[in-house]
């Protein structure tokens, strides 16, 4: 059993020797008994059970290298039960509910394995579930209906249903007691086992004719401290006749059936009698007061009572069943009885073996007796069904040996020699002394190892880490282990940085690792657009000599988060330079849909990328934005834009579509494509349309200029001409050349000058000054001249409709038009207008 080194010689070898032994038959005098602990059900969590670690004789200087902890055992549920890794205390880690593990059993308990290792071994641990009165008594129903009748003599007794409490032993028992009535009083008949039947027992005669109905109140009262109770209304109905309750032939009916009976199987019949005649003696069978999964396995026939199964029973979840039944005949009186019916137990279970515990490797130089592996080997069958016995099969240098608690430790029994044999595979084979008898069997692997010959060893070969990026500097990536079998120095293991994608030569490294912890860290924020994944080696080495190592692949993979918007590629972004757009938005474009297009005719399509993957890289596409917004759809997968309708002649020859894209993130990131469309039924009938705006784009940065130069220039000729004006005044004379148009003739002798392109499209940028002035009676100047209506440029670039001037509207030089009170305006202009009047 004993693991430790060979004792030395000299006295404080002898007094070593001398210590191992005591500790050594302290520790199989402990692993003999089996310890015991009892609680009550309902503690909270933290509660302390037992000094664990104290009744197995460990120190708290021992616990850290002992590594006591929990084992399982079967079927039985160990996460009530934890151990304090400072104190080595059992503590509740789950409440526990006794009716709910155990049911009606009068015991209750559950029971594990302790496991210590330096030298490993297994302690049995019992606890005892206490119960505690936490169920109150329940009647089945909310009323008790009795019919008695009148000429019923008085020391009559009328059986009334069982109260049932969920709780066990003196919480459990139960007794009675009814409102004071003269007409009536409670008895009470026991049953079996304690259990006490209430019965109404009627103290005088009844008249209907005088009081035809009663009601009382029958209140349960358990044993528990302190005591709970429950009620049920008794109602008794005055009657002419039907004066004889049914009554059973037993008081406790008893049953035996095996387990695995299957469905439909008849189990016991019930039966009762009853005096009265017609309906009144007509019996009716029916469950009182049963939980759901009573139900949920038996059905009673009403007529016949016979109880039969609604499915397969299991011992090993429920062994014994008790419940009550109830009679009723035609009139509404009622007996009582109770069933109980016992599982008994079949050989249906395999024995199952749980490897606690392998110690593999194993040194060569281990003595004879070292434990090296731990198993449990558990039966839910009972009796001899669950009797187990184990041996091993194959040839190695082990034998087995049986503990408490059906645990059994697999030892060495020669010496090993690692140079002839590196491993030894034996198989475990548990049989019960079931018939026919059932086995099972696992497999070990034992393998010994040389004198600090071991390499560390990383729990896994290679390592996956996941980290979003944008992450925190210094954020721990994972966390790696590598474990030496050898002892000391020899197993001291440090951890380095080896190489890989993520540390190459002359480049910093993307992580770190700590040399004692193996914890990885970022040693900078990642981008998941830049590296999505990289491998890092990790090298494990002790402190032997000459030293061993190890290496680990860690691959580092980049979750990508939504930090970059959708970028849009199709309509491309503005050409002018110098010009700021807003973020994630982009310029135009133009496409020309013939005004002959019909509905879902492909206008064009928004192409838009997202450097994000996954769902953060989905692109849906919406239209936020249009002219005509019932002309246009954007498809919410594709991007394509189609006319939601035919193309009608009301339609404006300018249209302009503004689509959004989203991505799938959260939260979710956008961006704009704006789309002008031009309605033309060919390309020749577009050009004007795209000129125009394909000049205003490019003159759109040299706008601001061209119109402060052109006020500039406004405001030169407006001073030249006051001063030209007030020198003709003063002179008298004939008006210089530069003043003629300060006459009556008007200011241009040219007529009024249209391109001859105006209905297409106009020239962005440019005017004529065409003015007639009407006749004035007197020849005098006048100055400032009215101001002449001013069409604003928009309406021209709208494309309204314009009429070329004809060639009797054109004036030679010294003529007036037409008609002199009507003044003669070109509006052909873009950003600005002027005019002039004389006089």
């Amino acid at each position: 059993m004993s693991g430790g080194r060979r004792p030395s010689g000299g006295p404080g070898g002898g007094r070593a020797a001398v210590l191992g032994a005591v500790l050594l038959w302290l520790c199989w005098r402990a692993a003999a008994e089996r310890l015991r602990y009892s609680m009550a059900e309902e503690l909270p969590r933290g509660s302390l059970v037992g000094p664990l670690a104290r009744d197995l004789g460990l120190s708290a200087d021992e616990l850290p290298a002992r590594k006591l902890r929990v084992a399982s055992a079967g079927k039985k549920q160990l996460k009530y039960f934890s151990v304090s890794e400072e104190n080595g205390n059992l503590y509740v880690s789950e409440r526990l509910d006794r009716e709910e593990l155990c049911g009606k059993l009068a015991s209750c308990s559950v029971s594990f394995e302790a496991l210590v290792h330096n030298p490993l071994n297994v302690f049995r641990v019992e606890v005892a579930i206490e119960d505690v009165n936490d169920n109150s008594p329940v009647f089945s129903k909310d009323a008790l209906d009795l019919e008695i009748g009148e000429w019923t003599v008085p020391g009559a007794r009328f059986p009334l249903e069982m109260a049932q409490d969920a709780d066990v032993g003196s919480n459990s028992l139960i007794t009675y007691q009814l409102t004071s009535n003269p007409s009536f009083s409670l008895a009470l008949k026991e049953i079996t086992s304690g259990k006490m039947q209430p019965e109404l027992m009627l103290e005088r005669a009844l008249d209907r004719e005088k009081q035809s109905s009663f009601e009382l109140v029958l209140t349960a009262v358990d044993g528990g401290d302190p005591a709970r109770s429950g009620t049920v209304q008794v109602r008794v109905n005055v009657t002419d006749l039907n004066d004889n309750p049914p009554v059973f032939s037993k008081n406790v009916y008893e049953a035996r059936v095996a387990e695995n009976l299957p469905a439909g199987s008849l189990v016991l019949q019930v039966r009762a009698t009853d005096a009265d005649a017609g309906s009144n003696g007509r019996v009716s069978y029916s469950f009182v007061n049963v939980p759901a999964g009573i139900r949920e396995l038996f059905s009673i026939d009403k007529e016949s009572g016979e109880i039969s199964t609604e499915r397969p029973l299991d011992f090993e979840e429920t062994n014994i069943y008790r419940f009550a039944l109830e009679a009723r005949d035609g009139g509404g009186l009622i007996g009582y009885c109770e069933v109980q019916i016992d599982v008994t137990d079949e050989n249906d279970n395999t024995p199952e073996i749980t490897i606690l515990s392998l110690s593999s490797p194993v040194p060569e130089d281990a003595p004879v007796g070292t434990v090296v592996a731990l198993l449990n080997v558990h039966d839910p069958d009972s009796g001899e069904n669950g009797e187990v016995s184990c041996e091993l099969s194959g040839e190695a240098p082990l034998s087995i040996v049986a503990s408490s608690g059906g645990s059994y430790k697999v030892v060495t029994a020669s010496a090993l020699d690692r140079e002839q044999a590196s491993e030894h595979r034996v198989t475990v084979v548990a049989r019960d002394r079931g018939s026919p008898a059932l086995w099972s069997s696992a497999e070990l692997l034992l393998e010994v190892s040389d004198v600090n010959d071991n390499a560390p060893v990383f729990e896994e070969a290679s390592y996956s880490a996941y980290v979003r990026e944008n992450n925190a500097v210094g954020a721990l990536v994972l966390r790696v282990v590598a474990r030496d079998l050898d002892a000391g120095a020899n197993g001291r293991v440090s951890y380095w940085l080896s190489g890989g994608s993520a540390g190459a030569a002359g480049a910093a490294p993307l992580v770190s690792v700590e040399a004692r912890s193996g914890a990885v860290y970022a040693q900078r924020s990642l981008d998941y657009e830049q590296c999505r994944e990289f491998l890092v080696a990790v090298r494990a080495q002790d402190g032997g000599s000459p030293a061993r190592s190890s290496t680990a692949t860690v691959r580092v993979f980049v979750l990508d988060q939504n930090d970059n918007a959708p970028r849009v590629l199709y309509p491309p972004p503005p050409a002018a330079p110098g010009a700021a757009s807003a973020p994630g938005s982009v310029g135009s474009a133009f496409e020309v849909v013939p005004r002959s297009a019909s509905s879902g005719y492909l206008v064009g399509k928004v192409v838009a990328v997202d450097a994000d993957a996954g769902r953060n890289a989905w692109l849906s596409y919406e239209l936020v934005q249009a002219s005509e917004p019932a002309l246009f759809r954007v498809g919410l997968q594709s991007g394509e834009v189609r006319t939601a309708r035919a193309v009608s002649e009301r339609d404006a020859a300018k249209q302009r579509v503004v689509a959004v894209v989203k991505d799938h993130g959260e939260p979710a990131l956008s961006a704009t494509a704006t789309l002008h469309v031009v309605l033309a039924e060919s390309l020749q009938e577009a050009l004007p349309e795209l000129s125009e705006r394909a000049a205003g784009a490019e003159a759109a940065g040299e706008l601001q200029f061209y119109l402060v130069l052109a006020l500039a220039l406004l405001s030169a000729l407006l001073v030249l001409g006051v001063a030209l004006a007030v020198l003709a005044r003063l002179r008298r004379a004939g008006p210089p050349g530069v003043l003629r148009c300060l006459g009556a003739q008007r200011l241009s002798l040219a007529g009024a000058a249209f391109p001859a392109d105006f209905c297409e499209g106009t020239l962005p940028y440019s005017y004529n000054l065409c003015v007639a002035a009407p006749p004035r009676l007197a020849a005098e100047a006048a100055w400032p001249p009215p101001p002449l209506p001013i069409v604003p440029a928009e309406e021209l670039v709208a494309g309204e409709p314009c009429e070329k001037p004809s060639p009797s509207s054109s004036a030679v030089a010294g003529e007036l038009p037409a008609d002199p009170d009507a003044p003669q305006v070109c509006k052909h202009f873009h950003s600005f207008s002027l005019s002039f009047s004389c006089s």
